[in-house]
């Protein structure tokens, strides 16, 4: 198979792909007979080749996919008008935490918030894939770690957690929350998480 031939099967198996494919799925799409830097270079080569489209190939935490870039939100948003329900304001909070404080106990994310952390939060936020248990502290009770997850980073369109909006280093523990959840649901984000409210 030429370079071109291979460069047309890949976008295709991008565009057509319910989920981000791996490196590795993109390798078997050709029976292992381009390696990871031949690979690399044809989504390369599609990015510039979508670099004036509405689509582009972005790099999530789960591999590559195509999805809308952030400016066509507007428009896409008439084909479905009905706007889905909004996470609450203590739910991305809690989110914030430990997407940037991570491994946290639910008591690491009390003491920053300064107050309890519904039960039905942390259940929502593990429902909705973004984050998991990844461990216990060595300590009284050996809480739970939390961590976020593969999934999250997919769902905010990002392939690390280095693409996280920086934080300010000077920001105090008591806004520092809701800085930190205005940073990452902020309107530049490339893809806008489904939002739905929290149980009750």
């Amino acid at each position: 198979m030429n370079s071109s031939d291979a460069l047309r099967v890949l976008e295709t198996a991008l565009m057509c792909s319910p989920q981000a494919l791996s490196v590795r799925e993109m390798g078997v799409l050709f029976a292992e007979a381009f390696d990871g830097d031949a690979l690399q270079e044809m989504l390369n080569q599609l990015q510039v080749k979508w670099a004036s489209s509405g689509m582009q190939l972005v790099h999530v935490g789960s591999g590559w996919r195509f999805q809308s870039r952030p400016e066509m939100l507007g428009y896409l948003e008439r084909l479905s008008p009905e706007k889905p329900p909004k996470y609450a304001r203590a739910t991305l909070e809690t989110l914030a935490i430990i997407a940037y404080r991570q491994p946290v106990t639910r008591g690491d994310m009390e003491d920053i918030r300064g107050v309890a952390i519904n039960s039905q939060i942390v259940k929502q936020l593990e429902d909705r894939g973004w984050i998991e248990v990844i461990g216990h502290r060595e300590a009284l009770g050996r809480p739970a770690l939390f961590a976020t997850t593969r999934q999250f980073l997919d769902d905010m369109g990002i392939a690390s957690l280095d693409q996280l909006p920086a934080m300010d280093n000077a920001l105090s523990e008591s806004n520092a929350p809701t800085l930190l959840a205005e940073g990452m649901f902020a309107p530049e984000t490339p893809t806008t998480p489904q939002q739905e409210s929290p149980a009750a």
